[in-house]
């Protein structure tokens, strides 16, 4: 485990809209300013998701706000940004996006030591009634919840 471990942001949608099957930590392409904005918490992961471009993963649409004490004026906030992985777990990834129709989508983005981090998950879409038991459950698990302590604090 690493000296230092900060979340950054987090794609609770992502885990509504999707199930996930399996996660990859991996590295990100990033410009000075852009690491600047990671460390004061300046992303937004709500609509980014991955996609294979010449056996190489990349993210769209994470938005990372432009650092406010540099010019930025040639940096877009939502370019595409290059993954790391391994080789092997690059591949592996690819030909299970590709062969089982699954998307890539980043999790969450999180600081490791110095370096910055995300979380890719391989899912496959929820369809609309399995999102509404999830809805279902959840309330479901409030209520028992709601009524322990209710039954612990009363006698």
């Amino acid at each position: 485990m690493p000296k230092y471990f900060k979340l950054i942001a987090e794609n609770r949608k992502a885990r509504f809209d999707f199930e996930i099957l399996d996660t990859y930590k991996a590295g990100l392409v990033l410009t000075g300013t852009e690491i600047k904005s990671i460390r004061s918490g300046r992303v937004n992961l709500k609509e980014s998701f991955g996609r294979v471009d010449k056996q190489e993963i990349w993210i769209y649409g994470l938005h990372i706000s432009p650092y406010a004490s540099a010019d930025t004026s040639k940096i877009d906030p939502v370019r595409p940004r290059k993954v790391l992985l391994k080789k092997s777990e690059t591949r592996k990834l690819i030909s299970q996006a590709a062969e089982k129709g699954l998307t890539i989508v980043p999790l969450k983005i999180f600081l490791e030591g110095n370096w910055a981090k995300v979380d890719l998950g391989l899912a496959k879409a929820k369809r609309k009634y399995e999102k509404r038991a999830t809805i279902r459950r959840k309330e479901a698990e409030k209520e028992i919840e709601k009524a322990f302590k209710g039954k612990v604090h009363g006698s």
